[in-house]
C-alpha cells in the first residue's frame, strides 16, 4: 500500500499545526496514522520519530523566535530523553503491533484524562 503523497503532505501540516500548538511533538498523530496504513507498531514509531525531528526543528526556531523557549530545561530533558528513547526503541521490540494499538490508546487515553480533570 504507498499513501498518497500529497495526502501524506497535506497530513503532515496537520501534524505541524498540532505538534507546534501543543508541544506534543506530532507522534499522538503520526503512529495512529501509520497504524492505520498497515505499518506494524515497530516502524510506525521509528517512521513517526522522521516527522517529530522535522517538525520539532520547525517549531523549535518559531518558538525561539516568540522567546518561548527555556533552553537549559529542554537540554537537560533532552539528556535524560536520550537514555529512555534507547531503553524505550529497545522494549517495543517485544511488543506486538496488537498490544501496540491497545497500549498506545490506554497512554492517550490517560493522558487525556489527565489534562481533563486536573484544577
Amino acid at each position: 500500500m504507498t499513501p498518497n503523497v500529497f495526502l501524506l503532505a497535506l497530513f503532515g501540516i496537520v501534524v505541524g499545526i498540532g505538534a507546534a500548538f501543543t508541544g506534543l511533538g506530532g507522534g499522538f498523530l503520526v503512529v495512529p496514522l501509520l497504524l492505520f496504513l498497515g505499518y506494524p507498531a515497530q516502524k510506525a514509531v521509528g517512521t513517526s520519530f522522521v516527522t517529530i525531528l522535522v517538525v520539532a526543528m520547525s517549531a523549535l526556531f518559531a518558538h525561539n523566535k516568540l522567546a518561548n523557549v527555556d533552553l537549559k530545561v529542554g537540554l537537560l530533558l533532552g539528556l535524560g530523553g536520550i537514555i529512555g528513547a534507547q531503553i524505550g526503541a529497545r522494549l517495543v521490540e517485544h511488543v506486538s503491533t496488537a498490544q501496540f494499538r491497545k497500549l498506545f490508546a490506554v497512554v492517550l487515553v490517560g493522558l487525556a484524562a489527565l489534562l481533563f480533570f486536573k484544577k
